[in-house]
């Protein structure tokens, strides 16, 4: 799995084009310059390293992902869990919700992701 590490810049750049893509460039600069008050410049240049990176692509001036915003999430989520827990999901979730009560319908969400998700013992 590619690991992508984005600053909080970019993840904010990367959210606007998530939100309305596919974009003209263009208008993607018009966008950043409202939003994050970036220079053309600038946007052109964090687009390309996103475009190096593999998460976005802009062919023939629209910019459109090559990943979901579920998929970088999901892999951010990932990372996290492996290089602050040891990649322990119970150790985790210990963490999160300690000092918390879990509500019965929290509760069973998770056992029902739990089923979803358990491995089948052959």
């Amino acid at each position: 799995m590619k690991e992508y590490k984005l600053t909080e810049s970019e993840e904010k750049f990367a959210e606007l084009i998530w939100q309305n893509e596919p974009i003209g460039s263009g208008d993607l600069v018009k966008l950043c310059e409202k939003e994050m008050k970036w220079k053309k410049s600038t946007t052109y240049t964090v687009l390309k390293k996103l475009c190096d990176k593999g998460i976005f692509k802009n062919e023939n001036a629209t910019v459109s992902s090559l990943i979901t915003r579920d998929e970088y999430y999901t892999r951010q989520s990932i990372r996290f869990v492996e290089d602050t827990f040891g990649g322990s999901l119970p150790k985790f979730l210990t963490a999160f919700i300690s000092g918390k009560k879990l509500s019965k319908q929290q509760a069973e969400e998770l056992k029902r992701l739990i089923d979803e998700h358990r491995e089948v013992q052959k």
